[in-house]
């Protein structure tokens, strides 16, 4: 009799339950507000990360096998032919080769030299610019959302005090929802910021990377310009034809 006494008082207890879902549905506007706006942090985040990350792959991909085709060919416009028409290595070459006949059609003494490095650094800028778009969008998200989940904290906080002020005491079932509330939001603006500020520092030193081999691919092909093609970097010797096979011995009489 005493157990079943027991085992009724303990079906009839509440069944109190603390979860996401939860301090969600306690914080109310702010707290949906606040994940949604570190949802849609975290998810351009990771999409300029992917999608950068493939960009400049391809882009390093194509100046290692740049290496060893464009400067085999004859003329640089031949060379350029071998390349992707959409290849930043390819608007290089043909921003040369533009600004090379744009400089005989001047009537001003303007030094060749002068105009080519000109025109070559634009495009240079204007390939790095390409690359970096997208990468203020992380370091803002890296530097904000901290920020945004504090936020959420204060709120959270906030309403655990004014939980313990109506009923008079700081009882677990009164504050539990809103301190855990004000955690969650905490670890989420970490969640969001720590990715952000990792993927911006690694696109950043693989554009600084990138951003190099455009500078000396560009040097390259300004002193292939001002020589008329006698000036090119030296490039993978071909490969050794195989030595002969020795000559079979002649039969003893």
């Amino acid at each position: 009799m005493i157990l079943e006494l027991l085992a009724a008082g303990g079906n009839a207890a509440p069944q109190n339950k603390f979860g996401f879902a939860e301090a969600l549905e306690q914080g109310g506007f702010i707290a949906y507000a606040t994940v949604i706006i570190l949802g849609i942090m975290s998810f351009g985040s990771f999409y300029i990360l992917f999608t950068k990350w493939f960009e400049q792959s391809k882009i390093l991909k194509q100046g290692r096998e740049l290496r060893g085709s464009f400067w085999k060919a004859a003329s640089l416009k031949e060379g350029a032919a071998k390349l992707d028409k959409n290849s930043a290595w390819r608007q290089i070459v043909d921003d040369g080769i533009a600004a090379e006949e744009q400089h005989g059609k001047m009537t001003d003494a303007l030094d060749a030299h002068d105009w080519l490095h000109g025109s070559l650094a634009r495009s240079e800028a204007s390939i790095n610019a390409r690359l970096a778009s997208g990468l203020p969008f992380l370091a803002t998200v890296g530097a904000t959302a901290p920020f945004i989940g504090l936020f959420g904290t204060v709120v959270g906080i906030y309403r655990a005090l004014i939980a313990i002020g109506l009923a008079g005491s700081a009882s677990i079932d009164k504050v539990a929802g809103p301190v855990g509330e004000a955690l969650i939001m905490t670890a989420l603006g970490l969640l969001v910021a720590v990715p952000a500020v990792l993927a911006y520092n690694y696109l950043q030193s693989r554009n600084k990377s990138i951003a190099e081999q455009l500078q000396g691919f560009s040097t390259d092909v300004l002193a292939n310009i001002n020589s008329k093609g006698a000036v090119r970097p030296a490039v993978a010797a071909a490969k050794a034809a195989p030595a002969a096979k020795p000559a079979a011995a002649a039969p003893k009489a």
